[in-house]
């Protein structure tokens, strides 16, 4: 039996896996590509993040000073049609490109106990992946865990996606998931897989004392068969309306706000 044809979603998905500039390998240590006033602004705003090159409109540039981030690195005043080069017809830059050093990510040892953590299961497209980010650093998410395969790269759109979010929540890229998930167990964390099959709603699940791991599959698929047996336990997320499902990122925010109301995040 053939598998089904991608519809044209997955078709836009991976077309947009491939936005950010090629000549950056997947590498931990290689560069990265920022682009657009969000991205841009609070990666020069993070002292961890060392910037390589900065190509900006005189507009732009001027907006980065107002805010008062104009110092970090001299920028290449250059025209928008420069940076449209460099990127997708799609993309929408706001007149910045920035190339900047990758931050440094902690391991599943080095994650603090007591952590709030999300887990992705190979959930591929960047869009997504980006907008969970930007939700994971609101609610103060302490790492995001997902595979360095089946996910997109920390980069172009997905950087464009998150709005920021890259510098305040870190993705922590690992082999194999389920073993990541029994490191994390053995460290003492809960591991709660999120599946509409669950046997109780989140917000009357237990959600414990110590850390806390939140897990989420891909649209459609849901949790790998592994990933379900290597959660403590699963639970729901009830809707009262017509409609059942909804985006994974969505589904996200859901999660995390019932996470925080049980466990607030500490004073900064």
């Amino acid at each position: 039996m053939r598998p089904p044809k991608p519809d044209k979603r997955e078709r836009q998905a991976r077309r947009a896996a491939q936005a950010a500039p090629k000549h950056f390998p997947r590498d931990h240590d290689a560069p990265v590509a920022l682009y657009g006033h969000h991205s841009v602004a609070e990666a020069l705003a993070n002292p961890r993040r060392k910037p390589i090159r900065l190509l900006a409109t005189e507009n732009a540039f001027a907006r980065l000073s107002e805010a008062g981030l104009g110092e970090r690195i001299a920028p290449e005043i250059v025209r928008p049609g420069v940076i449209d080069k460099l990127l997708t017809p799609d993309a929408v830059h706001q007149g910045l490109y920035l190339e900047a050093e990758a931050l440094e990510v902690p391991t599943l040892e080095t994650i603090a106990p007591g952590s709030l953590v999300l887990v992705l299961d190979q959930i591929t497209d960047p869009h997504n992946v980006g907008a969970i980010v930007r939700t994971a650093a609101a609610y103060a998410v302490d790492a995001i865990v997902t595979t360095s395969r089946h996910s997109p790269e920390a980069t172009g759109v997905l950087a464009k996606a998150a709005s920021g979010g890259l510098e305040h929540a870190p993705l922590v890229l690992v082999q194999n998931l389920a073993r990541a998930l029994q490191t994390l167990g053995e460290r003492g964390f809960l591991r709660i897989g999120l599946d509409s099959e669950g046997p109780a709603p989140l917000d009357e699940t237990a959600l414990g004392e110590g850390g806390l791991v939140l897990v989420l599959g891909a649209e459609g698929k849901g949790l790998r068969q592994l990933t379900r047996e290597t959660c403590d336990v699963l639970a729901r997320l009830d809707m009262p309306g017509a409609i059942k499902s909804l985006n994974v990122s969505n589904a996200a925010a859901i999660a995390l706000h019932v996470a925080r109301r049980s466990k607030p995040a500490p004073s900064a």
